[in-house]
């Protein structure tokens, strides 16, 4: 049974870190599309952030999963399911961290900007030496509430069939008729959590040497 929900923990873990590889970096583009002054592109990038936050994840997987079979006819595969859910975590964490870039970066006074200017720094230089930083340490309390919900959200790729830890759990409750497994399941998903709480409060203090 343990080996089983390893298993099933192995797959939950691969969409943990494929979705924060693959929506940490996206949600950079998005955010400054968003802080755009060319409306179309901020409409657009508003109009992905609304529909991603405002419809469920759950949707979004099933959506992705069945349109390239209805809408283009292709068939789907047994990889389908897992391909499917890792996009659909992908697109729905990095409209989350997007919004949390653009309110870091919109955190920041003018008057950093202003200063970096008179120094003779470039507006790359500026952003990357001084406004990133300050970024990085005002974000990263919401990024880690982010990242907790995410190691719980994963339980919901049991609705397209990936045999993730909580599917696995399920699976094994019913044919032993025992709740051992769903105990042993939310002891792999708090102890994930726990180390993930640990490594965010690591990182917060070393950044401590960025003072407001």
């Amino acid at each position: 049974m343990t080996g089983m929900l390893l298993t099933g923990f192995g797959t939950t873990l691969q969409i943990f870190l494929l979705t924060l590889v693959g929506a940490i970096p996206l949600g950079v583009p998005v955010a400054l599309a968003r802080m755009s002054k060319f409306a179309p592109l901020s409409w657009l990038a508003r109009a992905y952030i609304s529909v991603l936050r405002g419809t469920p994840l759950m949707l979004q997987m099933f959506a992705i999963y069945f349109a390239p079979y209805y809408v283009f006819g292709i068939e789907l595969t047994p990889a389908s399911k897992f391909q499917a859910c890792v996009i659909a975590f992908i697109l729905n964490y990095a409209a989350y961290f997007a919004e949390i870039y653009r309110s870091g970066i919109q955190s920041i006074p003018r008057g950093q900007y202003e200063a970096a200017e008179v120094l003779g720094y470039s507006r790359s230089q500026t952003f990357f030496r001084i406004v990133a930083p300050q970024v990085a340490k005002r974000i990263l309390p919401a990024m880690g509430n982010e990242v907790i919900t995410l190691v719980k959200d994963t339980s919901l790729a049991f609705s397209i069939g990936v045999a993730e830890m909580f599917s696995t759990a399920k699976a094994l409750v019913a044919s032993q008729v025992s709740m051992v497994p769903f105990a042993i399941a939310a002891a792999f998903y708090w102890v994930f959590n726990f180390i993930v709480e640990v490594a965010l409060g690591q990182l917060e203090k070393k950044m401590d040497y960025y003072h407001d």
